[in-house]
Formats: C-alpha cells, structure tokens, sequence
C-alpha cells in the first residue's frame, strides 16, 4: 500500500535534512555539543599532558565534547569531587579511588577505565640519610598532602613490607611544598607517584642519584595506576558523553606516546612557565613504567586481568583494616570503552 501524500512529503523532507547534516558534519557536531568537566589527578605535567594536548588539537570537540579541563590537587580528592557534582569525569590513581569507594559504598562512583597498568606510588629519602629500606621509616617523619594516594596507601606498602606504620610520623603539608621539605631535611622523606615526587625533587636540584626510591610495588603491593570515573548517575544520563570522552582520551594518550615532543610543546603553548626538560623526563617515567607493559602490549589498555585487579582491592581493604566485600564487578564497568583496536599503544 503507498503512503499517504503528507506522509511521504514528510519522509522526503527528513532525508532531504539527514543529507544536509552529513553533507555539514562540523555543524551537525557544533550543534550536538555536550559540556564536560574533566578533573586531573594533579597539576598540568607531562603525566597528564596528553589530555592538554587532545584538548588543543580538537580530539574531544571531533567527538561532539566541550570539555573543560581542569588540574587537580591529588588522587585522593578527585573521588570526592567528582561525587559531590564538582567534575562529571576525572582521573586519578585508582587506590585512592577503591578506598573511598569501598568507605562509601553508595557514592555512585564507578571507575570507566584504566590506563595505568603499573603503580608509580613510592616513598621517598635522601641518599644520604639514614633510610636505606622500609624499615628504617620507622620513627622517622614523612611530608605528603593528606590527599596524596602515596600516604594514602602506606599502610598497605607497611603492611607488605614489614614495617610498623603506628612508628612512623606525618607532617601533612601543601602539594607545592612537599618536596621542599626533603631538600631542607625537614623531613626524612616523602610520599607520592615517583612521577612527581621524583622529577619535583630534581628541578629542585636533588637529582635521581641523590634519591632513595622505594616504590611499594617492589615491596609486594602489586597495584594498578591511574583511571578515569564517573558516577553512575551521569553515565546513565549521558552514556554516549562518557563514551566519546574516553574515545578522545585514549587516543589523546596513544599520540601523545607516539609524539612526545608534540605533547610537550603542548603543554608549554598552554603552561608557559613549564620546564620543558623536566616535563618530558616526567612523561617519560610515566610512560615507560605505569602505561608500558608487556600485559598492555598483549592485551591493550584497560583490559586489566581480574583476578590480579581483584588482590588489588583486597589489599587496599586490608591496609584500612575493612573487610573483604568489594568485588571488581562492583566498581569498573569497560562497557564505556572504545574497541581494543582504539586501545592499542
């Protein structure tokens, strides 16, 4: 039977609209815009550079996001935030994440996906000094933001490593002077990603050799590194939003590994005062030891094995004496990320 006149008319007009949106694809986008903030884990570095860079060259806006892109003020905040309604999405490292999921199990945070397959959490002395293992911490003062994931999860790292976290002192301090802190033995070490804590420590003229370096996964705390979240409120609301987001983040982060320099430059356009030298040592720790793995190059990014994932919940548990009870499936979703092809280093 043919369709009635009108009807037809009305059907030649909705193609006659579809053929002009495909034929204008940046309007039919410009139009579709969606907002976003975006939390970082922490200041504008050459960690988290490549989401600067996809921002600047157009990664996010070629799939229908504005996003605003904000720095971030440690791993243990971002949780916080992005539960409070502050960020629709952020990344952080994701221990500090299970632990403020699992002592707030109805936050409605989900983890979307995770592109740090290594931890980079350590603890920090001079060379010099008079810590030359774990168990020397003991009795000694440490300097961290109380949001820092490092202090965060020292009690796991004291825990695997035989050391008695009761012993050992806190001087909680701002993120910008931690590392001061060190250099004017003020402290006898600090906590955090050897990202920051580290590269922080050399601008500041303590350079690597001068450094003691204790990274908890050399101590049997064997952890995955950074993701991104959301809640699940606003994944329901906008799951092509968080979809598209990860779309232009990951590829974000897979040419920013092929372009380094480009990525830096980026920064630098964006940064002016960033130490261009120093930030692409930093980035590079951070791709060659959290990103790089063999797991990742046979699996791709955020394909996690579960059940090394699932001892990385228990043991952030243990650390703060909870019981057993979050499971992987209670807090990380993949059905948000883009296919593996897009997921390939």
């Amino acid at each position: 039977m043919d369709l009635h006149p009108s009807r037809r008319r009305l059907l030649a007009r909705g193609a006659a609209l579809a053929g002009s949106a495909l034929a204008t694809p940046h309007i039919a986008r410009a139009q579709a815009m969606s907002k976003l903030r975006f939390a970082l884990d922490w200041a504008k570095q050459g960690p988290n550079a490549y989401v600067t860079m996809g921002h600047e060259k157009g990664f996010f806006r070629e799939v229908g996001i504005d996003a605003t892109v904000d720095r971030g003020f440690g791993s243990g905040r971002v949780p916080t935030d992005i539960a409070a309604g502050a960020y629709d999405m952020g990344q952080a490292d994701i221990n500090p994440v299970i632990k403020f999921m699992a002592e707030n199990p109805n936050s409605g945070l989900i983890v979307t996906g995770i592109w740090g397959d290594r931890s980079l959490l350590c603890a920090v002395t001079r060379a010099d000094g008079g810590v030359r293992a774990p168990k020397d911490l003991e009795g000694k003062t440490l300097a961290a933001p109380e949001s820092d994931a490092g202090r965060q999860l020292f009690p796991a790292f004291a825990r695997t490593a035989g050391v008695d976290a009761s012993k050992v002192n806190w001087l909680t301090v701002s993120p910008e002077l931690r590392e001061p802190m060190l250099v004017q033995r003020r402290a006898d070490g600090v906590t955090g990603a050897i990202t920051s804590v580290g590269m922080s420590l050399k601008a500041l003229g303590l350079d690597f050799p001068q450094q003691r370096i204790m990274y908890y996964r050399d101590h049997g705390l064997d952890l995955l590194g950074t993701c991104y979240m959301t809640t699940r409120a606003f994944a329901e609301r906008n799951p092509e939003v968080v979809r598209n987001a990860q779309r232009a983040l990951f590829r974000s982060l897979i040419y920013a590994n092929r372009n380094r320099e480009e990525s830096i430059a980026m920064l630098k356009k964006v940064e002016p005062l960033t130490d261009v030298a120093i930030e692409t040592e930093r980035q590079a720790i951070s791709m060659e030891q959290q990103v790089i793995s063999d797991h990742v190059m046979a699996n791709g990014l955020s394909n996690p094995d579960p059940v090394r994932f699932q001892k990385a919940i228990e043991a952030v548990e243990s650390a703060y004496g909870m019981a057993p009870k979050v499971k992987v499936a209670d807090i990380y979703t993949d059905s948000f990320l883009p296919p593996l092809a897009e997921r390939r280093l």
